[in-house]
């Protein structure tokens, strides 16, 4: 099913019910009207060059009605990353995909500090110049048939491009991911049927649209069930949103871990009483962010696993099937493949190896990069660069990037479990994060930056009972705070270019 015509289907069939409460705005639409404003707005972006088109806004009804008219007028969405630098991210991107139309906000590029920029369509003018006699048209046009209003709309075919969203670049220079309608349909259906996701379901819509578990979770999955979608266009407001799920009462909410650290602690018992499934997701799932969830608010926290490149979400805990640790069972339709490292046989289950993903969420590949393509796509298996393990009873468990593995005296050290034992004995409001540097003698040395000062001593004693030396932080580093990505998820590149500065 196409995106943009299964909105049309739930747009017709729930009418009066709210689309979006969108709360930075104020506002409320109705799906009658969200389907007025998308063919209003498919009609407007119809003048701009076909092809590609640029959306940078905030996580709110505007953006979600703009990423639907984009695909309504022909057009592929390309979602900009404006929380690292929205001007520099919006070059790249046209570089990358060529195009000259960015969809967005005059007051939304003025909140970011980034300038006008030729080629910025904003959202404000457009709607300002729409005249009574459009909104009439357009409003008659919206009670047609169904399988009219699909025919007015731009057609494609489900192995098209839905959208190109780019990988956080964490690592390395970001990828320009080509997702099908094939692919984050058949993720939305597979993952809302093992969920058991309904109409009556109302979800938080809190993570950006241009990182890909906002916009798959958080925009398309309730388009796709007719749930409805109550936005704020701010993530790290913490306490706004601790009032935000207390007053609108969302029953499914997800997020990072790095959010919902800070919605955990802003909260109120009683805040997230209503929602019956909380998701983390895009990063591990700290032992002590699932506790603090079932003191405080006697909530389970389930834990997720995906990829930018699998639409995302590649397995899940949901409350039927939980192993608190694990990334839970693998999605129906999707097959997931554990391969040894150095032997590239199949691995038995408890051994860790790289995770290769198979199924209908597979991306197209990386635009104009055919041989990133071809190294991370082969016989039809997504190699994911994470390394872990299936369980005896099917279970994914996460044991972290390949690259964040390094060889250590020619022994292997996941630098994710020294981070999962460092964190055991660290102070509660007090974050890390592991990386390594060259050493000349062991070809490695473990650092690890800690956002306060602690007893270091105390510390690597322990853990020693956990750890083999080999694999003990040799030097501990203060920094205030973390760099993270602009969906939460901390920025490993970052911190250790900032390692290497201090250590060097």
């Amino acid at each position: 099913m196409l995106l943009h015509h299964q909105f049309i289907l739930t747009a017709r069939k729930y009418g009066a019910k709210p689309a979006f409460i969108d709360t930075s705005a104020g506002k409320t639409v109705s799906y009658s009207r969200a389907l007025i404003a998308t063919l209003i707005l498919a009609r407007r972006f119809g003048r701009y060059e076909e092809g590609f088109m640029g959306i940078m806004l905030p996580t709110s009804a505007g953006c979600g009605l703009a990423v639907v008219a984009s695909l309504m007028s022909g057009r592929t969405p390309v979602m900009i990353n404006y929380s690292t630098g929205a001007a520099r991210n919006a070059e790249y991107a046209r570089r990358r995909c060529a195009f000259r139309t960015i969809i967005t906000s005059r007051v939304f590029i003025e909140k970011i500090n980034c300038p006008v920029m030729e080629g910025m369509v904003f959202l404000e003018d457009i709607m300002e110049s729409i005249s009574i006699a459009e909104r009439l048209k357009y409003a008659i046009a919206s009670r047609m048939p169904a399988s009219l209003l699909l025919s007015l709309v731009s057609g494609q075919k489900e192995d098209d491009n839905a959208v190109i969203l780019f990988t956080s670049g964490s690592e390395k220079d970001p990828k320009a991911v080509q997702l099908t309608h094939r692919n984050i349909s058949a993720n939305i259906q597979s993952f809302s049927s093992l969920a058991k996701i309904l109409p009556e379901d109302s979800i938080l819509a809190n993570l950006p649209f241009f990182h890909v578990f906002g916009l798959t979770v958080n925009l398309w999955t309730p388009i796709f069930n007719g749930m409805t979608v109550i936005s704020h266009a701010n993530p790290l407001d913490y306490r706004r949103i601790c009032e935000i799920v207390r007053e609108h009462r969302p029953t499914i909410m997800v997020g990072t871990p790095s959010f919902l650290y800070g919605y955990i602690r802003k909260s109120e018992p009683g805040d997230f009483a209503s929602c019956r499934l909380v998701v983390c997701g895009a990063d591990k799932c700290p032992d002590q962010l699932r506790q603090e969830f079932r003191d405080k608010h006697g909530i389970t926290l389930y834990e997720g696993y995906g990829t930018t490149e699998t639409s995302p979400v590649i397995s899940v805990n949901i409350p039927d099937h939980n192993r608190p640790g694990s990334v839970g069972r693998v999605l129906p339709g999707v097959e997931v493949r554990i391969e040894d490292y150095e032997t590239g046989r199949d691995c038995a289950p408890g051994d860790v190896g790289r995770i290769l993903v198979k199924g209908d969420l597979v991306m197209k590949g990386y635009y104009g990069d055919l041989e990133e393509t071809s190294m991370r796509i082969r016989y039809g298996w997504y190699d994911t660069g994470d390394m872990g393990y299936l369980d005896s009873d099917g279970y994914l468990w996460h044991a972290g990037r390949l690259k964040r593995f390094v060889k250590i005296g020619g022994e292997m050290v996941s630098l994710v479990k020294v981070e999962n034992i460092l964190e055991m004995f660290l102070p509660e409001d007090v974050t890390c994060c592991i990386v390594e540097i060259p050493d000349p003698v062991k070809g490695a040395k473990i650092i690890a930056a800690v956002t306060a000062p602690i007893d270091e001593r105390k510390v690597l004693k322990q853990m020693a009972e956990h750890l083999p030396n080999i694999a003990l932080p040799r030097q501990f580093l203060v920094m205030e705070e973390l760099p993270k990505m602009g969906s939460g998820k901390i920025d490993f590149r970052g911190v250790t270019e900032l390692v290497r500065r201090q250590v060097h």
